[in-house]
């Protein structure tokens, strides 16, 4: 196949797989699969099977156009390879170092976002204070005109968050059609055998494989993404919150691993929901949640990741001081009776996959309680969930879930006890624990590791920080010592 001379091969990593990534449908396309990536870290098994799938699958669809090299590590591919090459900026620092030593590629501006980098720093720089997601949510709205009417939002408010907090219905059921599943293919075939092989030689994965639950390509993504306009968006801001023990998607669209891939480009998604508003009569709270959530949280995560110093993933505020335990690290959901941990951990073992809330409130809630190093616990998302990259991990783990940056991007820590879990879900109904208490053999491990937190961190927490009024509750508990003793004994015990 012939190319124009004056367009560079442009190198694609394994989440910059979309046609947007590409300046013209016919440019030249260089991936590499790198097994070294997979020796590094030991990702959950779906994980790696969605990673290469997509890969091959990529690979596959350009053909000739694409030079497809499969090797132990980058470098030698890259040896293999004489021409100079392109590469748009890569969603790690540790890939940006690499490529910016390497001196016959050029480093592009970023793709896969809807805020440049630039214009983020502008912004950033020109405030005072901490840089809120709501901040920087509005200022993306009306730099790219979405959701407006004029110079004000659609609706006359910025969010319609306080709309997206209904409580699951009492059948346990949304009555909607669940996300369209992806067929495998001999591809998928292909890889599973390889990874069936590379544990054979000794590479490890954890959690269970299982068919593929999310897109490997364009393609997929697109009808996906076509299906939760139709289909889902309109209950998307009502349960947008709600968790449900029989049904691991709820209301959510379920594409940040086709996001965070490079197959979908957000702003179709986000013009996509927009339009669905405007023509098709979908609700105000489902679209704007759903816009929130992409050119909102993603776009803030991403920008906070390469805004502040690298040292920031290390951070460990408020007290901590315990390693993740085993039985959290191997995804052993069957020795924890508290049934909403035992089932969405039995979910990231069995799909690699949990919604927003379960990740927040109950894996994020329990290892704050428990003081757990929140970079181990951002490693562990990122590498035991299939949407999971360093990126989005040290914003949503080390700042918003895990508090571990004292404010910089929320104003108190996620932590909740069993009554708030209790209101979000059906889980407390059928659990040993109950949620109203906090000492003895039925006190529910959330509602005890709550009081316990607050009193353990009460010195480190901001007097300006939305629990300041709930911390001065303690010191009408009676049974507050007894509650920190019994919660110390039980360590890093699965509860």
């Amino acid at each position: 196949m012939t190319h124009n001379r004056d367009m560079l091969r442009r190198w694609h990593f394994a989440d910059q797989l979309g046609l947007h990534f590409l300046d013209d449908r016919k440019q030249p396309v260089l991936l590499i699969e790198s097994k070294a990536v997979f020796r590094r870290r030991v990702y959950h098994r779906q994980k790696a099977h969605l990673i290469l799938s997509a890969l091959r699958h990529r690979a596959a669809e350009l053909g000739d156009q694409a030079i497809f090299l499969r090797a132990e590590t980058y470098g030698q591919a890259l040896r293999k390879v004489r021409e100079p090459l392109e590469v748009c900026h890569p969603t790690s620092r540790r890939a940006l170092k690499f490529v910016r030593k390497l001196d016959r590629v050029t480093v592009l501006p970023p793709r896969g976002y809807v805020t440049s980098l630039t214009d983020f720093a502008d912004w950033a720089d020109g405030r005072r204070g901490a840089l809120r997601m709501e901040a920087f949510y509005r200022f993306a709205r009306e730099q790219h005109g979405v959701l407006m009417t004029g110079e004000d939002p659609v609706g006359g408010r910025w969010s319609v968050d306080p709309e997206h907090r209904e409580p699951p219905p009492k059948n346990g059921a949304l009555g909607i059609p669940a996300p369209p599943r992806p067929r495998e293919d001999d591809i998928d075939a292909e890889v599973r055998a390889d990874l069936d092989r590379w544990e054979r030689e000794g590479i490890r994965f954890a959690g269970r494989d299982g068919p593929r639950h999310f897109p490997a390509t364009a393609k997929e993504a697109k009808a996906r993404l076509r299906h939760f306009l139709r289909h889902r968006l309109a209950a998307f801001g009502r349960y947008e919150d709600a968790m449900l023990a029989g049904d691991p998607w709820p209301a959510h669209s379920v594409l940040s691993a086709a996001f965070n891939l490079g197959l979908l480009d957000p702003m179709e998604a986000v013009r996509g929901a927009e339009q669905a508003y405007r023509t098709a009569g979908a609700p105000l709270a489902g679209v704007e949640g759903f816009v929130r959530q992409i050119m909102g949280w993603r776009d803030y995560a991403w920008h906070m990741y390469w805004y502040f110093e690298p040292a920031r993933r290390n951070r460990s505020e408020p007290a901590t001081r315990r390693s993740l335990p085993a039985w959290w690290n191997e995804l052993d959901a069957d020795v924890v009776d508290a049934r909403c941990l035992s089932d969405v951990l039995t979910g990231v073992r069995d799909r690699g996959w949990a919604d927003h809330l379960p990740r927040l409130m109950v894996l994020g809630n329990y290892a704050l309680q428990r003081g757990w190093r929140p970079a181990e616990l951002a490693e562990w998302f990122h590498t035991r969930f299939v949407d999971g990259h360093e990126w989005a991990m040290t914003g949503n783990v080390i700042g918003l879930s895990q508090y571990a940056d004292l404010g910089r991007m929320t104003t108190k820590p996620y932590v909740v006890g069993g009554a708030y879990l209790n209101r979000r879900s059906d889980y407390c109904g059928g659990c040993r624990y109950d949620p109203r208490e906090r000492l003895g053999e039925n006190a529910c491990p959330f509602t005890a590791g709550y009081w316990a937190f607050l009193s353990t961190n009460r010195p480190r927490i901001p007097a300006n920080a939305r629990l300041a009024r709930t911390i001065k509750q303690l010191d009408g508990l009676s049974d507050l010592d007894a509650v920190v003793v019994q919660e110390k004994r039980r360590g890093n015990d699965p509860p």
